[in-house]
């Protein structure tokens, strides 16, 4: 493989979890985090127990035992490679996928969006239709986005994504920012690359990851061509500085007490490229406002990068649906009709929404090229359940929780202090439950619901994939309108002016 297709932090085919952690620790990568640079993003206590679940990954994907079940054969080098970069041709090969992505989600219970297999899809999307980025005689560069993806799946790449621009001012078009370059975009071009300045976000994940993604899902307009590209940058590539936001990992008191902000936060941050040399063959899309749109939903990118988001989700649906059961079960309000009639409500919205996650996958259709891609309407359809049932999820896990959620011990600390300790073990107990398990149970809630680590959580669930308005609007293109249509004209057609008694 020719130069820019090579790092020498990566050995080539699947990694181990201390391979990928030698790959991220002390590479130069530029983390600003509580007015710090960080020097290892791996040790570092805002980020060392998520860097950790992040290799855990690693561990079962290259773990022989589940080669089956994670794996593939490389079609350019013969080797397993993770299953997440699978272009599936056929509907057993979309169910292959969904187990290895299905068991990547169960490690962090569904709280972890971007892990590696997030940005995998679109790259997989990418290359399952390179002809709509070769339009206009796009060839080299769509030949370009091929390669990437052979280089990203061959080599275990960690890929995140920053395609969204910054919130300064979105009443104007990047090119009208003032200065132009706060949004992203190419700044001067040379014969080897580009240089690329400015900001883009959310950069969930970068922190952990080998490589960036730079582009833009919003819409572009004309003006704006500076903007549209699509490319890929190392993480720690000269002039690349990614700020964190506040780590709820660092501010975790301890495991017990926030058992899933402390290891699964995988944080968002503001990326910065100040003059970011970009060679020319990590380039795919390039000062092409109308690519930078088509190469998400004329490609199957932006179904197969979801359809990751949606397998995820199921897994957290159904941890909340449990979590919901086992709170009931401790507080001895389990065989009660009208909780187990609340409990039924969270049971079907998990249900429903795996229906709508089964169907699309059994209902897909190969694309041109015989890659099996999710039926869209029914992909689309569950994107929109997502925004609104979550929240009322979290509200159901409330009320059945009560206030016990909130009157807990200030830390696992306070069971160590003989009278704290007492009075902890006599009054915060249930039935045939110790105080330390209630309070595990109920630490473990409320990190799901309460904390700032769940609110991060509602929040990212009713935005991920971009304003609920705009969700909708995917929806309704991608939503067969033929047979509503053919009954209203066959409603019509039934009777006119003379039908009046």
């Amino acid at each position: 493989m020719s130069e820019p297709y090579t790092d020498e932090r990566l050995p080539g085919g699947l990694r181990t979890g201390q391979q990928y952690l030698d790959a991220i620790a002390k590479d130069g990568r530029r983390v600003f985090v509580d007015g710090d640079e960080v020097g290892d993003v791996t040790a570092h206590p805002a980020f060392a127990e998520t860097a950790r679940t992040m290799a855990s990954l690693f561990d079962i994907s290259s773990d022989p035992a589940n080669r089956d079940l994670m794996t593939y054969t490389s079609p350019t080098t013969g080797k397993p490679v993770n299953r997440i970069w699978q272009l599936p041709t056929s509907v057993d090969e979309l169910r292959q996928r969904r187990g290895a992505i299905q068991r990547w989600a169960e490690e962090s219970f569904g709280f972890m969006g971007r892990t590696p297999d997030h940005v995998a899809g679109f790259f997989a999307g990418y290359a399952a239709a390179p002809e709509v980025l070769a339009r206009d005689g796009n060839e080299k560069f769509a030949d370009n986005a091929v390669k990437i993806y052979e280089f990203l799946r061959d080599n275990d790449v960690y890929i995140a994504y920053t395609i969204v621009p910054p919130q300064i001012d979105r009443s104007k078009p990047a090119h009208q920012q003032n200065p132009p370059d706060l949004y992203a975009g190419v700044v001067e071009e040379r014969d080897d690359g580009v240089i690329i300045k400015g900001a883009q976000m959310l950069g969930t994940g970068a922190v952990f990851a080998d490589y960036i993604h730079l582009s833009s899902i919003h819409p572009l307009r004309p003006g704006d061509e500076n903007h549209a590209v699509s490319l890929i940058v190392p993480a720690n590539a000269p002039g690349v500085k990614i700020h964190s936001r506040r780590s709820y990992s660092g501010a975790a008191s301890s495991i017990f007490d926030y058992p899933l902000a402390s290891r699964f936060d995988e944080t968002d941050a503001l990326v910065v490229y100040d003059n970011v040399f970009v060679p020319w063959e990590h380039i795919f899309v390039y000062k092409d406002t109308e690519l930078c749109r088509d190469q998400w939903f004329e490609t199957p990118a932006h179904i197969l990068g979801n359809n990751q988001a949606q397998i995820r989700f199921v897994t957290k649906l159904k941890f909340l649906t449990g979590l919901a059961k086992r709170i009931t079960e401790m507080n001895g309000v389990w065989p009660i009709p009208p909780v187990q009639g609340s409990i039924a409500e969270i049971a079907v919205q998990s249900a429903m929404y795996e229906g709508l996650l089964e169907a699309q996958i059994a209902n897909a259709k190969p694309n041109a090229n015989g890659i099996y891609i999710p039926d869209a309407q029914t992909h689309y359809a569950a994107m929109v359940l997502q925004s609104k049932i979550y929240p009322e999820l979290l509200n159901m896990i409330r009320d059945l929780a009560g206030g016990g959620m909130i009157q807990l011990p200030s830390s696992v600390a306070d069971f160590d202090n003989p009278e704290a300790g007492e009075d902890i073990r006599r009054y915060v107990q249930s039935p045939d439950v110790p105080a330390e398990d209630r309070v595990k149970l109920l630490k473990l809630a409320w990190d799901a619901v309460g904390s700032e680590f769940a609110g991060r959580h509602d929040q990212y669930e009713k935005f991920y994939a971009g304003a609920p308005f705009i969700v909708k609007q995917r929806f309704l293109w991608n939503f067969d309108f033929e047979t509503p249509d053919r009954l209203i004209d066959k409603a019509l057609s039934g009777y006119d002016m003379t039908g009046r008694r």
